[in-house]
């Protein structure tokens, strides 16, 4: 498309000499930073059903491919075409019901096709746990959300989501004991326990836990923002409001 090939020039420009000082000092480890914050904010975007600002932040994200795939090609590693290419092989070939000959009876046989494809492409037959190939950079909800995702294709998940919710029960229960105890490292492993539990509950019930939580997180912010109000309004800190006030404040809120 012509307007890809803008961008790629542009951005040739830029780390060209005479071009941008800051472009050009960039290299992959250097921008990583920047890819996973705009991938956070293309997901706020989605979060927010706002399509203006998924156009402006899908742009930033593809500005992330195209500028590593230019420095790239100034290392002699590989190119945006490779790249494109890649894609669209790796698609084709793991699509065999829709561009070969391939038959699926639903979704479900889709998501077993591709894993058993994806598992037999050159790099991935070395696997030898489902947390192979799991990058351990990954937030740790979503971390926990694919190990939980691999073990259920293995088959080794719960049938039901009543039978999480009764595991998040027992959870609970060992967690009261671990702090009970007075033994921090216990307690410390129970909520993690039950964070990893409440994750396969969102799991089973088709909920994105990270999703969730960003959600949940806004809801926070915004609610405490009605008491930060009344307490600016009184010319005093939330700190000095009773926790009762501040509780009344926060059911008013939601």
């Amino acid at each position: 498309m012509k307007e890809m090939d803008r961008l790629v020039h542009i951005m040739e420009t830029l780390r060209a000499p005479g071009g941008c000082p800051w472009d050009a000092k960039q290299d992959h480890k250097s921008l990583l930073p920047s890819l996973i914050e705009e991938t956070y904010e293309l997901a706020e975007a989605i979060d927010k059903t706002d399509p203006e600002a998924m156009e402006e932040e899908l742009g930033d994200v593809l500005l992330q491919v195209v500028f590593h795939s230019i420095i790239a090609k100034e290392e002699g590693d590989f190119t945006i075409s490779g790249v494109i290419r890649r894609l669209a092989d790796k698609l084709v070939y793991r699509h065999p019901h829709v561009f070969g000959d391939a038959q699926v009876k639903d979704s479900s046989e889709v998501t077993v096709n591709w894993d058993r494809l994806k598992n037999g492409e050159k790099g991935k037959k070395e696997r030898r746990s489902i947390a192979d190939g799991i990058p351990a950079s990954l937030p740790a909800l979503l971390y926990a959300l694919k190990l939980q995702t691999r073990a259920q294709r293995a088959g080794f998940d719960w049938s039901e989501p009543s039978q999480v919710i009764e595991k998040i029960r027992e959870e609970t229960d060992e967690l009261e004991a671990a702090l009970s105890s007075g033994d921090p490292e216990a307690a410390a492993d129970e909520i993690g326990d039950l964070v990893f539990s409440a994750v396969n509950l969102a799991r089973k019930t088709g909920v994105d836990p990270e999703a969730a939580v960003r959600r949940v997180n806004r809801r926070f912010a915004e609610r405490f923002a009605a008491i930060e109000d009344a307490a600016r309004r009184r010319g005093i800190s939330p700190a000095e409001m009773s926790m009762e006030e501040k509780e009344r404040i926060w059911q008013k809120a939601k």
